[in-house]
């Protein structure tokens, strides 16, 4: 299990599920910062609390689905968590991994989502039956848009999201993604 996902600015800090709960159940609580070689001055997850009400009864039913989901974006300058990043679940029966995240307006236009995607996948195209990635977004979100374009991921869709409504889909393969980004 890899806790720590580092790219040349960030760090993503998987969130355990003890944390995890107390994050979505009591928001206000600093312990989970106790300790920590880092702080939530912009909020993260607490004022827009993003995918935890999905996440956490994920974690409360089956807690070794945790690696998949909620890591905090800690920029290593600041020491800051600076955003969140989380798969929407373990590789489906066909090997698709979906991922979405949310960085701190403070910090748009900074290359900080194209890094802590690219880490993600970094990562994740190594784990057992991982075969697709994919990424969904509103056709009204063109940073989005433009941020997923950069990777040269394929458009093969759309797909009708209960909470977003209509979404774009983006999916690119794991070797696909090795090959242009990994380069040994």
């Amino acid at each position: 299990m890899k806790n720590l996902i580092e790219t040349e600015r960030l760090e993503l800090t998987l969130i355990e599920v003890p944390d995890l709960i107390t994050l979505f159940e009591d928001p206000e609580n600093l312990s989970i910062y106790e300790g920590r070689n880092f702080s939530n001055p912009h909020r993260v997850l607490i004022d827009d609390q993003g995918p935890l009400p999905w996440r956490v009864p994920q974690v409360k039913s089956d807690p070794s689905l945790n690696i998949w989901f909620v890591r905090w974006i800690i920029e290593k300058a600041s020491r800051e968590i600076i955003g969140s990043i989380s798969f929407h679940g373990k590789p489906n029966e066909i090997g698709m991994i979906e991922i979405g995240l949310g960085i701190h307006p403070q910090f748009h236009s900074k290359g900080i989502g194209a890094e802590a995607l690219e880490g993600m996948w970094s990562w994740v195209i190594d784990q057992p039956g991982v075969k697709t990635l994919r990424y969904t977004v509103a056709e009204s979100n063109k940073p989005s848009i433009a941020l997923i374009n950069k990777f040269g991921f394929e458009n093969v869709g759309i797909q009708i999201d209960e909470e977003d409504g209509p979404e774009t889909i983006f999916e690119m393969s794991a070797d696909r993604f090795r090959e242009k980004f990994l380069k040994s």
